[in-house]
Parts: structure tokens; sequence; C-alpha cells
């Protein structure tokens, strides 16, 4: 049986992507509102602030690897694509001193702009590991971007997710927004946290935190039921259709099945727990507290199991279809 999981299942989404659109602390606001807006906004600022610390001190304990340590499943003059292990930067952020994957292709096949950022089209998130592809020169460069915005890459993950997942397959249709309460993580969209966004200053914010909900679709395939140390755990195949930030972790976690050794969106990880849906949203088979404590007591200190398995596209300059998969280490 297939389910779909979507907004209208929970009533959640938000309606109206233009109803709540942010304004401005502007002459309309009365002073006591432009008073409680401050507050809201500082406080937020302040939960940013924290985070970015947080996260710029995990981006400084990015694995060091070197060209010859990589793992390449292809090569030639225009492309290559790579398999990146748990725990390695895909590119080294802002800071350029950060050890990264981008780094140790260019040391290894160099591109045709002489610059290491114009070989990056995708990134993947810094514990999943997986295939990355990198263009070497512009001519791909340019045609990979297009690529991947047109949505003509197939990419499928495979994940351990707590608890046993119910339905053999289904999908999970869950608007996505910044979470102002947890930034600058992701959350499930919803009409509330969508108003909530009208006291907030975005020249103080940012404008990422007060941009719209992002549609997101994922599609999933149970590949087994299994037992980890005594728990309950399932195997999934994820398709990722939109591609959004993080989408894959908050939409398992939004049925209530978090990926195993997911400290930020799994059992009282850093972001708001369950999506940031409410319990009562999730369904009858989700994975109790207890089975994901027991997990994460379990997994602690061990990489996050979700891996970019395989990736199929036409390739940029010869126009031939590829198509490339490795086994995932968990």
């Amino acid at each position: 049986m297939r389910l779909l999981w979507s907004a209208a299942v929970i009533a959640a989404a938000a309606s109206s992507a233009s109803a709540f659109a942010p304004v401005s602390n502007g002459a309309a606001l009365t002073r006591s509102g432009v008073a409680m807006s401050a507050v809201a906004t500082a406080d937020v600022k302040a939960k940013q602030d924290a985070s970015i610390e947080k996260l710029k001190a995990k981006d400084a304990s990015s694995a060091a690897l070197s060209k010859d340590e990589l793992n390449v499943v292809f090569e030639d003059e225009h492309i290559v694509v790579v398999s990146k292990p748990s725990g390695v930067l895909t590119v080294p952020g802002k800071d350029e001193s950060n050890p990264s994957l981008n780094q140790a292709v260019f040391d290894r096949f160099g591109s045709e702009s002489g610059r290491m950022d114009k070989m990056v089209v995708h990134r993947l998130g810094m514990d999943t590991s997986g295939l990355v592809i990198f263009a070497r020169t512009n001519a791909a460069l340019r045609e990979l971007n297009s690529l991947f915005r047109t949505r003509k890459v197939t990419r499928k993950y495979e994940a351990l997710v707590c608890g046993h997942v119910a339905q053999d397959s289904g999908s999970i249709d869950l608007p996505l927004m910044r979470d102002y309460e947890y930034p600058p993580y992701m959350r499930v969209s919803t009409d509330e946290h969508q108003r909530a966004l009208i006291a907030l200053n975005q020249e103080e914010v940012g404008k990422k935190i007060l941009e719209s909900p992002k549609e997101s679709q994922t599609e999933y395939v149970v590949v087994s039921r299994e037992d980890m140390d005594g728990n309950d755990v399932s195997r999934l195949t994820l398709t990722s259709i939109s591609g959004r930030t993080h989408q894959l972790n908050v939409h398992c976690a939004a049925i209530g099945h978090p990926i195993v050794g997911d400290t930020v969106y799994g059992f009282e990880g850093e972001a708001a727990a369950n999506g940031g849906l409410d319990e009562s949203a999730l369904p009858e088979d989700k994975a109790s507290a207890e089975l994901q404590q027991a997990i994460a007591s379990a997994s602690a200190g061990k990489p996050m199991c979700v891996h970019a398995k395989s990736i199929s596209f036409r390739h940029p300059v010869t126009k031939e279809d590829l198509s490339f998969e490795c086994s995932a280490p968990f």
C-alpha cells in the first residue's frame, strides 16, 4: 500500500504564501506593536547568532581529505563524480581554511576556470555520505546548473530511520520554511508560523528566515525492516523530488521516523521535534520516544545513517545518459 503524507492530511500547510508574507516594521504598526516586534526580533537574532557560532565550530571540525584519498566513481575531461565520506564538508563555506571535498577534487583535477568554487553544482550535508558531481569545464558547469535547476537529475538516498514504517511506499508532501524558533534550521511550514514572521525585522534577522514556504516532496520505499542492537529500524530508499535544505531529515522526522544518528532533527536534537509538528499530527506507526532514545544512545558518536546512493543525469557535454551507484556504509 502507498501512503500520501501531505499538508492536507495534517491540515498544517500554509494555504497561501502571499497571505502571510512578511512586512517591514513601518509606520502602520502601533507603538506597542513596535515594542513587541523589537523583542521578538531580538530573540530570534540572539538564537541565530548562537547557532551560527556552533555551526562554524562544526564546520571547522570537517575531516581533512587529500586528493589521493578521493573515491572517484567517474571522471572525464568535463566532470568528476566522487563518493563523499560522512564527516567531510562538500564546500568549505565562508571560512576557506575548512577542509572540504571541493578542495581535494580541485587539487587533483583542477578546473578550466582555475577556481574551485566554479566546480560546485550541488552539495551534501557534512554528515551525509554519498555521490557528488563536480564540473571541470565552464560548459559543464553551466549545463549541470541547468539540469539541477530544472530537476532533470535523479538522486536516490538510502537511510535508516527509527521504528518500522508500516506502509511499503509513500510520498511526503509537506512545505518547508526556516524555523524562527530554532534558527537557522528548517521545519514544516504552518499558517501559525507564517503569521509570526510579520513581527520580524528583515534587516535584523536576514532574508532567508522570512522567505515564503517552499513546496517539498519526498518519495520513499521500504527496502527492509530491521533490528539494530535490539531496536526496530527501517531501511528506506528516499527520492528527493524538490531538493530543499535538510528536506529528507525534516520529512522523516515529520512522519515520526527520524533518521538514525540525526542529532539535529532526531531525538532531543537542536531543531524542533517532529519536524515542527505536534505529536498528535504524527501517524500511528511513529517511533515512540522510548525507542528513539534507545536508538540515539546506541548510535551516539556514529555517523548519521543517510547516504546519497545513486545519481542519474544526462552528461552536460556528450549528452550521454549516465547513472552511478555506490553502496551505503551502514
